[in-house]
This record gives C-alpha cells, sequence and structure tokens, in this order.
C-alpha cells in the first residue's frame, strides 16, 4: 500500500478546513459590496457630493445598482443624504458660486433640470425640453445651463409603429443629440431654450472659466463607432453665436478643457490614428487651432486626463504600469511635478474633483483589500480616506497581493498582479486562475481586482492562485506598448499569458496540471484561443462576450472602424488568411479544454453569434464539455444582478470542477441549474 496517498489527502483536507475555519470573501460578500464615485468638489473646497452604489438583491427585481447621493462636510468629515428618498433627485451640481444646487428630476415622463437655492430645499424647474435633457452643465455666469436633448420621433413616425410599421433601418434614421441653451432670470425662472447645435450629434461638452466659450465633440451621425473614432471639439462663441473653431484632432479622444483666459485648450487623446488608447496631451491655441503635443517623448505610461490649473500650469492624471500618478506641468521650461504617487499614497485613485483653489481635492480610491471608498486631499502628504462604505471587508481574511514581472518568449518585460491563496506556503501546489482584461487597451492597477466576473479574492479564498496580467497591448506602458499587438490579433498578446503560466509555474507554486482562464471581450477572446489553440496550456476557461471568428465579428460588431484603424490595420480583404488562423474556431478541433461560454443575447460589440460560432463547432467536433448560456436583454457585460449573480457562481461551479477537482473532460458536466445558489427566497 502507498502510505504517501492517503497522507496527502489528509494534508489537502487540512489546509481546506483551515481556509474555511477563517472568515474568507464569500461569493455572496462580493456580491453585496457597494462602490462609490466621486461628484463634485464644492468651490469652496468645504463639502463634497459623492454617489455611493449598492448592488441590488437576489430577490429584487432586475437591474442595476441602486445610487445615493452623499453630501460630506470635510471640515466635520461627516456625511449625509443630499437628497430624501421620495425626491428621485440625481445627477446634482453647484454653480460656479456654489449657492445653488441644480439636478434633475422626472416631470411628466421627462427629464428636467431644477435649481435649489439655500437650506429649505424647495425645487424650482429651469428647463422644459420638449424631449427631455440628456447631459447638463452650469454657464459659470450662473445665468444659464446648456444641455442636450434627444431629436423628436414624428408624429408620423409614432403612428408607423403603431401600425406595425416600425421597421428598423440599421444605422439610419438615427435621432441626433443637440445642444440647447437654457436662460433664466435671477428667481430661475426660464426666460427662453434655444438650440445651438444642428446637423450633427453632441456627445459631450464643457464651459471656458467665464462662460463666453463652450467647446463640444460632434461626429455627423449618432453611432458609437463614431464617437470612438471621429470626435471633433468644435469651439462654439456664445455671444456672437459662431462657430468659431473645429479642432482638428485625431483619434480616440479623452477629455477637455480651456485655460482660465480661455486663450487655450488642453485634451488627452490618441498619439494618432491607430493608437487605440488615450496616450498623450495636448494643448491648443483656441485662435487659431494649432496644436501641440506637450507629452514626454517615448513616454512609458497613457495620460488619462487633464486640466489647467491657471494660465500657466496645468494638472493631469497618468497610468504607469500598475500605478496612477498625478503630475503639474508647466509649458514654460517644460517643467513637470509629481505632485501624488498612487504606490506611495496607498490607495488607486480616479480623476480628482477639487475646489476653485485647487487646495482641496477628492478621489474615488482602492486598495488591494478595500473595494471603494473616498479620498480627499490638501495637496500634502498621502490623502485621508473620508468613507467606510465596506466595513465589512476589514473581518475579511484575504489572499496576499503582489506585484509580479517574468521575461516573455522574445525577451520584453511583462507586468501582473497576483492574488496569493489565503494560507500561502512556499513550496506547496496550487491551482492557477488568469483572469484576462478586455480592450485590449485597458490594464489593471494594484489595487481592488474582484468583480462579478473576474472574483479573484473568492478564488483566493478557496486556494487558487489568481494572476492578472497585463500582457502586450495593455495601456499603462506607452504607445510602442500599446502598439505592439496592432495588425497581429491574439500572436505575441497571448502568448504574454502562455508565459505567465509557465513563470508562475516555476516560480510561484502553480500547479501546471491545474489551470484555468476567464475574461471578457478581448479576455473573452484570449479564453477562447487557449481553449484551442493553447488549449494543452489550461483545463478549464470561461469565455465572456468573447471572439470565436475574427471574420464575421469584423461584419458584426459597432465599433468597425475602430477595429480597422487601431487593431488590424488593415481591410479584411487585405487578412482573410490570417483573421482566419486568429481565430478560435479554426483551431476548435484541437480542444481539450472545458469550455464555458456566456454572454449578452443583445449584444452590440461582439455578436451573440460569436459564442454560438465556437459553441457548434466545438459540439461539431465532438467536445464532451462545452457550454452556452446566453442572458435575455443583456449587452456587451451583464449590468442587472441577476446575470452578475450566474456568471459568478457558473464560473465558480466551472472551475472548481475541472481545475482544482479535476473532473475528466468526457464526464458529467456541473449542474446546468444552480438557482439553489442565488440567494432567492422561494415562493413555492
Amino acid at each position: 500500500m502507498n502510505l504517501k496517498f492517503p497522507l496527502l489527502v489528509a494534508l489537502m483536507m487540512f489546509c481546506i478546513e483551515a481556509i474555511h475555519a477563517q472568515n474568507v470573501l464569500s461569493p455572496a460578500d462580493l456580491l453585496s459590496l457597494k462602490a462609490s464615485r466621486t461628484v463634485q468638489m464644492h468651490p469652496d473646497g468645504n463639502q463634497l457630493i459623492y454617489a455611493v452604489y449598492t448592488p441590488r438583491t437576489a430577490n429584487e427585481k432586475p437591474g442595476g445598482s441602486h445610487g445615493k447621493y452623499m453630501l460630506a462636510n470635510l471640515k466635520t468629515r461627516e456625511s449625509k443624504a443630499l437628497f430624501a428618498d421620495s425626491l428621485k433627485a440625481y445627477s446634482p451640481l453647484w454653480n460656479a458660486a456654489g449657492d445653488a444646487l441644480a439636478f434633475k428630476m422626472v416631470v411628466e415622463g421627462k427629464v428636467q433640470v431644477f435649481v435649489s437655492v439655500g437650506d429649505d430645499f424647495n425645487p424650482i424647474q429651469v428647463t422644459n425640453a420638449i424631449n427631455g435633457v440628456n447631459t447638463y452643465a452650469w454657464n459659470p455666469d450662473g445665468k444659464s445651463f446648456v444641455y442636450t436633448s434627444t431629436s423628436l420621433t414624428t408624429d408620423k413616425e409614432k403612428e408607423l409603429r403603431k401600425r406595425g410599421y416600425g421597421f428598423i433601418f440599421y444605422e439610419e434614421n438615427l435621432k441626433n443629440d443637440n445642444l440647447f441653451k437654457a436662460e433664466f432670470d435671477a428667481d430661475y425662472k426660464l426666460i427662453k431654450e434655444t438650440q445651438l447645435s444642428k446637423d450633427v450629434n453632441v456627445w459631450d461638452f464643457a464651459f471656458d472659466k467665464v462662460g463666453k466659450q463652450l467647446a463640444y465633440t460632434a461626429t455627423e451621425l449618432k453611432l458609437i463607432d463614431q464617437k470612438y473614432m471621429f470626435r471633433k471639439i468644435h469651439i462654439y462663441n456664445l455671444e456672437t453665436k459662431n462657430l468659431t473653431q473645429v479642432i482638428d484632432n485625431v483619434g480616440k479622444l479623452g477629455n477637455y478643457d480651456f485655460s482660465p483666459n480661455g486663450e487655450q485648450l488642453c485634451y488627452t487623446g490618441a498619439f494618432n490614428i491607430n493608437d487605440h488608447g488615450v496616450s498623450t496631451l495636448y494643448t491648443v491655441n483656441v485662435a487659431d487651432g494649432n496644436i501641440t503635443n506637450i507629452t514626454p517623448e517615448k513616454y512609458k505610461g497613457h495620460i488619462a486626463w487633464a486640466n489647467w490649473k491657471s494660465d500657466k500650469e496645468l494638472i493631469y492624471l497618468a497610468h504607469e504600469g500598475v500605478y496612477p500618478k498625478l503630475f503639474s506641468y508647466k509649458p514654460k521650461g517644460d517643467k513637470r511635478t509629481l505632485l501624488l504617487d498612487a504606490k506611495e499614497a496607498g490607495a488607486i485613485f480616479s480623476t480628482p474633483v477639487y475646489s476653485s483653489d485647487f487646495k482641496a481635492m477628492a478621489f474615488t480610491g482602492n486598495t488591494p483589500s478595500d473595494m471603494s471608498n473616498i479620498y480627499t486631499w490638501d495637496g500634502k502628504g498621502k490623502p485621508s480616506i473620508l468613507s467606510n462604505i465596506n466595513p465589512e471587508l476589514a473581518s475579511k481574511t484575504l489572499g496576499e497581493q503582489e506585484v509580479v514581472s517574468f521575461e516573455a518568449r522574445d525577451g520584453l518585460n511583462i507586468e501582473g498582479l497576483l492574488i496569493k491563496p489565503v494560507n500561502y506556503q512556499e513550496g506547496e501546489k496550487y491551482p492557477l486562475v488568469l483572469y484576462v482584461h478586455g480592450g485590449p487597451e485597458s490594464h489593471h492597477s494594484n489595487g481592488w481586482l474582484s468583480r462579478y466576473s473576474t472574483p479573484g479574492q473568492v478564488m483566493a479564498g478557496k486556494g487558487y492562485l489568481v494572476a492578472y496580467i497585463n500582457y502586450r497591448a495593455s495601456t499603462g506602458y506607452g504607445v510602442d506598448f500599446g502598439m505592439e499587438g496592432f495588425g497581429e490579433h491574439a500572436g505575441k498578446e497571448f502568448d504574454d499569458l502562455a508565459d505567465a503560466i509557465d513563470y508562475l509555474v516555476k516560480e510561484k507554486g502553480a500547479d501546471r496540471d491545474r489551470v484555468g482562464m476567464a475574461g471578457g471581450s478581448y479576455g473573452g477572446y484570449a479564453s477562447a484561443w487557449f481553449a484551442t489553440y493553447y488549449t494543452e496550456y489550461v483545463k478549464a476557461v470561461a469565455m465572456f462576450v468573447g471572439i470565436s471568428n475574427i471574420i464575421s465579428k469584423k461584419g458584426t460588431t459597432d465599433i468597425a472602424y475602430e477595429e480597422l484603424y487601431v487593431h488590424s490595420g488593415k481591410p479584411l480583404e487585405e487578412q482573410w488568411e490570417m483573421n482566419l488562423k486568429r481565430s478560435p474556431i479554426y483551431h476548435a478541433h484541437k480542444s481539450k479544454t472545458a469550455t464555458l461560454i456566456y454572454g449578452g443575447a443583445v449584444d452590440p460589440r461582439i455578436d451573440p453569434g460569436q459564442s454560438k460560432e465556437l459553441y457548434r463547432r466545438m459540439k461539431m467536433n465532438g467536445h464532451p464539455a462545452v457550454r452556452l448560456v446566453q442572458y435575455p436583454g443583456e449587452g456587451h457585460g451583464n449590468r442587472k444582478q441577476v446575470g452578475q449573480i450566474d456568471v459568478l457562481y457558473r464560473q465558480i461551479d466551472w472551475l472548481d470542477w475541472y481545475v482544482k477537482d479535476l473532473k475528466p473532460l468526457d464526464g458529467p458536466m456541473p449542474n446546468l441549474d444552480i438557482s439553489d445558489k442565488y440567494g432567492l427566497d422561494w415562493t413555492f
């Protein structure tokens, strides 16, 4: 009798019991965690509006999280609800003077802007938009709002729809969002509303500091593809009512902001039409439209946001690897100063909101052990935490998180993050799961990484090593790194993931025979690639809204020009063979990997047919462990809690079954009906 096997089993059972004896993060815990977002700092820096989002429970009506706006007194550090629950108000904004608060509410089925002055909170309706208000902003002069509103559906169109003739004219007969100005008197009584734009779709807008100019971005049609690739910044003079400039910005676009004197504009955007992310900082001379790139040459990071602090100084937020950083920049002398580094600050911070004098700032922040909280900062030392949104996390035993790096097969250094299992022991072997980000124009920062589709800390509590790799083409490492995947789908991008597995097996205790992968969108493409081309590397994958056939994906996605300009680089007609061979369906017959496929049934980005194609090719090749689940009414990712709940539990079951427990590929699959895990209150 072999005595080693019983001893090994006993040791494994002891480790499992030790983990369960600790208060690890459960799937139910993860689904209940709240998120937060900064909204606006009061101009005087003494108050802050922020939002808290509470997930719906399994028994509530399907939908997104419940949002609640909070008002924080930054002197006392106390917060209270901004609105009474009965008011149903949202999107609050103070005016430039800070003595009036605007917000949106629904009146007779239409969204309108209201204003409240003083402490009595007596809402005054200001706008009377025929088709309701989408987005809005105060004019800094305090005498008007500018807002967007969608073009009306005509009576004839309504009648045709009523009679059954409401046909879909694909990418035609679109209803643009137009720009309007609502002027009011000193008592906030509406004087008149005027349409400012026509024949274009307006996506967003920003005033100058005194309310004389308005910048807005527009495209010819209201198509997401045009928003991604073809938005142009327009400068409109509110005094002369003339369009004075259309800036020749190129490719993807971030935010933009006027200098205090109105003579310059800064914006963040792509380096060129082929750059897949917002990476570069520019200034524009408003008078002549001349653009200057003020980003350091060969910068090893991505600049995501910028604003003017004064006529002579900007501040900007950049991502460098797994940490964001906040800089100031003075064009005269080309002087850059690091203001705040997330590595030293102790939290991964978001774009700041700030007082009018920039002496007070606030961020949304997260850490490896805290999903979301509000932080304030006075420009000195470390930011201080204002809120305590998920106090239950303090009692949870979480896996240790560390930054890892390794050399890919061609010598390039690749960085990522690793969550170790709870009770991790050097020298022991552990099952491994890789969670792959989408895009690929995205990256992981060294903060909270666990979401419903990438539940890292839940898996660490179950004894897994969990890796999040910033494979090449990720943002945060410079334009050159981002372009590594240009014109070559999969290829080096996903070779990095294979190399990551090799590294984690050799150096971090990953069990070569127990590896899984999951990801959404481009991460779903990676999962499908490893289920087919790289099938020897993984026992099981979970492919969420992923790509399986590049050729048909190009013909069905709603961002075809984005795909052409920043990913493929050439039209399909010049890449038939490469596109076919970089499609998981081409390699489906090789698969020895248990493959769970799931996604929204009405996804416009990656058509649900992509999931069906991989499922069908695997089935037709006799694959014994493939399952397809689709979520009605969901698009590119699940917004409603019901789909999020199912994704979380179904993925865990799948990976546990085939990776952790090594169930045979040709045996029974995990239970199809997992509704007993949802937490439902049964009524039958």
